[in-house]
């Protein structure tokens, strides 16, 4: 079977990663984190935040739209985050 046509495997919300790429002082991270670890937490999904400014590939990619919002490593959203969505994302 052609890999275009294959489904892929859905994955249990506890097996999802969340990245939120962001940097420190940053109030709309601040605000992603809040959210970020609200909905991880009632899916059960795991995350975890880089730092910007720590990473100069982050920084060359994203510089512009943090915080990031990555979902299994795949960007999701930036500047804001939406609950819905991302509960949606995670539960998909």
């Amino acid at each position: 079977m052609s890999p275009l046509l294959r489904r892929k495997e859905k994955k249990r919300p506890g097996e999802r990663l969340v990245t939120l790429i962001g940097k420190p002082g940053c109030h709309l991270c601040d605000d992603a984190q809040k959210v970020i670890e609200k909905v991880c937490a009632e899916v059960g999904a795991q995350w975890e935040k880089k730092d910007i400014s720590q990473d100069e590939e982050l920084y060359r990619l994203h510089w512009e739209q943090i915080p990031v919002v990555l979902v299994d490593g795949e960007q999701h959203t930036f500047w804001r985050v939406n609950p819905d969505r991302l509960r949606r994302a995670l539960e998909a």
